[in-house]
């Protein structure tokens, strides 16, 4: 169930990097190389592609893994919401541009900003929408208060019992709050759940797969991104980022276990 998440920060590229003109690409798909047998999908995250004026090596990425590991899912994690008529494009972006299999959006423009995305190819793409995420400052909006229920639950069971009619969305749900995380498990019953927080953002790995797996030990999506990608800084990084993919790999399994 583990992700690795693909946020290549260039000042943290390593050294024998810097300067060529490909660096981030050369970066990630190394990563990839490294760790695609050990992972369940690859998420990048398209704001440090385009920070960078990398997208055309975002591009790049994509098909590499498509074509060197057939059947490994890729999330684009943009967080798109928006008008109907502009979500339609964003999809385009996502899905014809990128080959993207699934992307992560806002729902805070209701069902009409997401349903480009839910009916693309006829429900044939992932929908991935930000349910409780793992950043403090997700409480502000929320855990308002909705006729006796939080934010976070009323989106989650709308998600879950209205918008999923093609059974292709998925929930964001942070690691850093398991509370949070197995309410939502109780309210979606067996959906998919994109979780990150585990790794740098300090989420636990133990508590997080005791309150978000489904009953069959299974059902998430666990993103670890900077832990991994940033193991090491030297010519090892790879085989650095290897070894803490399966680490993080080994204890998901160990708790899912049980």
């Amino acid at each position: 169930m583990l992700c690795v998440g693909l946020d290549p920060d260039v000042a943290r590229l390593p050294s024998q990097l810097s300067g060529r003109p490909r660096a981030i690409f050369e970066f990630c798909a190394a990563i990839v190389d490294a760790t695609a047998e050990l992972v369940c999908a690859f998420k990048p995250q398209i704001a440090y592609f385009a920070a960078a004026r990398a997208d055309d090596q975002l591009e790049a990425l994509i098909d590499h893994i498509h074509t060197n590991h057939p059947g490994i899912p890729v999330i684009l994690d943009g967080k798109r919401g928006d008008i109907g008529s502009t979500a339609e494009l964003y999809a385009r972006e996502a899905f014809e541009r990128y080959h993207a299999d699934a992307v992560t959006l806002s729902p805070y423009m209701g069902k009409d900003s997401i349903a480009p995305f839910i009916d693309y190819a006829e429900g044939t793409k992932g929908v991935i929408l930000l349910c409780r995420t793992s950043n403090a400052g997700g409480s502000d909006l929320q855990f308002l208060d909705v006729g006796g229920r939080k934010l976070y639950e009323v989106v989650a069971e709308m998600v879950a019992m209205q918008w999923n009619s093609r059974g292709n969305c998925a929930l964001v749900v942070g690691a850093t709050y398991p509370e949070e995380l197995a309410r939502v498990r109780s309210i979606v019953g067996e959906m998919p759940l994109l979780v990150p927080g585990i790794g740098a953002q300090g989420g636990d790995i133990e508590a997080t797969v005791r309150a978000g797996k489904t009953s069959s030990g299974t059902g998430l999506i666990i993103n670890s991104s900077r832990a991994i990608l940033y193991a090491a800084n030297g010519p090892n990084f790879a085989a650095a980022a290897r070894t803490a993919a399966s680490e993080t790999r080994d204890a998901i399994n160990r708790f899912r276990a049980n």
